[in-house]
């Protein structure tokens, strides 16, 4: 059996320099793919399409790897969340005022 030709490393330095960049490939793969359709979400603010389903989609694929996607992510759910309380909130309140003014002779 042939032993590989490591140019002087050992076997513990190959597999880190293996796990580095492994880490360093698969953050690349994730920024383009998350980019992609990130930016694919922007232009689909102006066109035609579900750009509040991409742009959510692409800072998740981000946050995978990038803290600031995930802390964006994270205020955008709470935007949507707050703006879709105060919607029902207010359609609870237009029918409540809808009912009462049916209810008045």
């Amino acid at each position: 059996m042939s032993k590989r030709q490591t140019h002087g490393m050992s076997d513990t330095q190959v597999n880190g320099l293996v796990g580095v960049t492994y880490k360093v490939a698969r953050r690349i793969v994730i920024a383009i793919v998350g980019f992609t359709v990130l930016l694919l979400g922007v232009i689909m603010l102006v066109t035609p399409g579900p750009a509040f389903l991409m742009i959510p989609g692409g800072l998740a694929i981000l946050g995978l790897e990038f803290a600031w996607a995930r802390h964006w992510l994270k205020k955008a759910r709470q935007t949507i969340s707050n703006q879709a309380a105060k919607s029902r909130s207010n359609r609870a309140e237009k029918h409540r005022r809808n009912h009462d003014s049916r209810l008045d002779p």
